[in-house]
C-alpha cells in the first residue's frame, strides 16, 4: 500500500509526541508541526479510516500496529540521517530539516547502505538508541 509523504510525517510526529508526553491528542500534533486544528483533524480521519491510528472516547490517539511499524521507520531514518549530517558539518537546524526531506525518498537499499557505514563508523545513533 503507498502511503503519502504526508501521512509519514503525521505518524511520525504521533510517534515523537507519544515518546515524549506519553499520550497524544490532535492539538499536540498541530502545535507540533504547526498545522491548523481543522487540518489535523481531516488527516486523523484518513488515518483511522485506513487503519494507521486509533481514537479512544477520550480523543486520544495510538497508532496501530501498522501505523507504528511506519512511524518507526521514518523516525528511525530521521534520528540517523539528521546525527549523520551533524557529523559531517551541518547546522543542526538545517540537519533536522534536510534529513526530513531526505527520509521518505531513498530507496531501501540506499537507506540500509547509509545504515551499514553509519554503524561501521560507529554513528552512536546505531549503538545508543533504541530504534523501534
Amino acid at each position: 500500500m503507498h502511503i503519502y509523504e504526508s501521512s509519514e510525517d503525521y505518524l511520525e510526529a504521533i510517534l515523537m509526541l507519544q515518546e515524549k508526553n506519553g499520550q497524544v491528542r490532535s492539538i499536540d500534533i498541530a502545535n507540533e508541526l504547526n498545522f491548523s486544528k481543522p487540518s489535523v483533524s481531516i488527516a486523523m480521519k484518513k488515518l483511522r479510516e485506513n487503519g494507521f491510528v486509533e481514537m479512544d472516547g477520550n480523543s486520544l490517539i495510538t497508532l496501530t500496529p501498522a501505523g507504528m511499524e511506519i512511524a518507526s521507520r521514518i523516525y528511525e531514518r530521521h534520528r540517523i540521517l539528521t546525527d549523520l549530517l551533524i557529523r559531517l558539518g551541518v547546522s543542526e537546524s538545517t540537519a533536522r530539516a534536510d534529513a526530513c526531506r531526505i527520509e521518505h525518498d531513498l530507496s531501501d537499499e540506499t537507506w540500509q547502505k547509509i545504515k551499514d557505514h553509519a554503524k561501521a563508523h560507529a554513528v552512536p545513533e546505531i549503538h545508543s538508541k533504541k530504534n523501534p
